[in-house]
C-alpha cells in the first residue's frame, strides 16, 4: 500500500478510505487494525538452519575481565598477614573500607587492580604485603523495560547483564501498537547525566542485523516507543470519540515534513 494513502476516521466507527478518487465506507477498527498489521508485515531473510546442537567454542577466551560492581562482598586477603583477612561490602558511592585502608576505590576496578592498589597502601606499614582480592558474592544487576511491551518492569539478574531481546522478552515481548522501527535505551553516563542511545528493533526481529541485540548496561532503562498512528487512534478515541461532540473534523499527518500517511475525521453526517 502506497505511503500517501489517507485514512478517514470518522465518528460512530465509520471510515471513508479515499483510492484513486472513489470513496469506500468500512469500518473504522478495521482500518486501525489493518493499518497496523500491515506496519507489522515483514519479510524473513534466508538464514542458515540453526543446528542440533550448539558447536564446541570457547566463548570464555573472549569474555572481557569483570569490574567490580556497587554491592558486590569482596574478600581481601593477606597470605602473609592472615590476621588482616575481611570481607567488605561495595557501598553505594563505590568504596570499600578495610581495618588498614579506611577508604579505597572499588567500583570499575578489575579485582587485580584493586589488589594493587591495596598493597601499595598496606605496603606504608608492612614489609612485601602479599594482597589478593576475591569477589565472594555478585551483587545483582537491574535494567528496566517501558512503553510498548505487554509486562513493563524491573528485571534482575546476577552475572552478566541481559541483552536488548532477553530484556524484551522478559517485559512479555512487545504489543501490536509499538514502533518497531527504533528502541530506545536512557543511560547513565559519566557524572551520571543521562545518554539516550537506540538500536533497531526491526532489523533484530527480522533477522537482518544480529548486532542490533547490544548488551545493556546496569540500571539501564529501555523504551519501546508508540506506532504513530496508534497514538492517533488513541487520541481520537479518548478526547473525540468518548468526550466530544464529533461533528466536527480534524487531521493528524504522521512524520511531518515528509511523506506520510494522513489521518483525518472529517464531520460527522446526519
Amino acid at each position: 500500500m502506497s505511503e500517501e494513502a489517507i485514512f478517514m476516521v470518522v465518528p460512530r466507527n465509520k471510515a471513508v478510505r479515499s483510492v484513486s478518487g472513489r470513496r469506500i465506507a468500512v469500518p473504522a477498527g478495521a482500518v486501525f487494525v489493518g493499518a497496523v498489521a500491515l506496519a507489522a508485515c515483514s519479510v524473513v531473510p534466508t538464514l542458515p538452519p540453526a543446528p542440533m546442537e550448539p558447536p564446541p567454542t570457547n566463548y570464555t577466551a573472549k569474555l572481557p575481565p569483570y569490574h567490580i560492581q556497587v554491592g558486590d562482598v569482596l574478600e581481601v586477603r593477606l597470605m602473609l598477614n592472615p590476621e588482616l583477612n575481611e570481607e567488605v561490602l561495595v557501598r553505594p558511592d563505590g568504596h570499600i573500607s578495610t581495618t588498614a585502608v579506611p577508604d579505597a576505590l572499588a567500583y570499575g576496578r578489575t579485582p587485580a587492580e584493586l589488589a594493587d592498589s591495596l598493597r601499595a597502601v598496606y605496603a606504608h606499614d608492612l614489609q612485601n604485603p602479599r594482597v589478593s582480592v576475591v569477589v565472594k558474592s555478585f551483587a545483582p544487576t537491574r535494567v528496566y523495560v517501558g512503553g510498548e511491551v505487554n509486562t513493563p518492569g524491573e528485571f534482575i539478574t546476577v552475572g552478566p547483564t541481559l541483552t536488548l531481546s532477553q530484556a524484551i522478552a522478559r517485559a512479555g515481548g512487545t504489543k501490536l501498537s509499538s514502533d518497531d522501527t527504533a528502541v530506545f535505551i536512557i543511560r547513565r553516563g559519566p557524572d551520571d547525566k543521562p545518554e539516550f542511545l537506540s538500536t533497531s528493533w526491526r532489523a533484530l526481529r527480522q533477522g537482518r542485523d544480529a548486532n542490533a541485540d547490544v548488551r545493556l548496561a546496569p540500571y539501564d532503562v529501555v523504551y519501546v516507543p508508540k506506532l504513530g498512528i496508534a497514538e492517533v487512534y488513541q487520541f481520537y478515541n479518548q478526547y473525540i470519540g468518548q468526550f466530544a461532540n464529533p461533528s466536527f473534523g480534524f487531521s493528524y499527518l504522521l512524520n511531518p515534513g515528509t511523506t506520510g500517511t494522513v489521518v483525518t475525521a472529517p464531520a460527522a453526517v446526519h
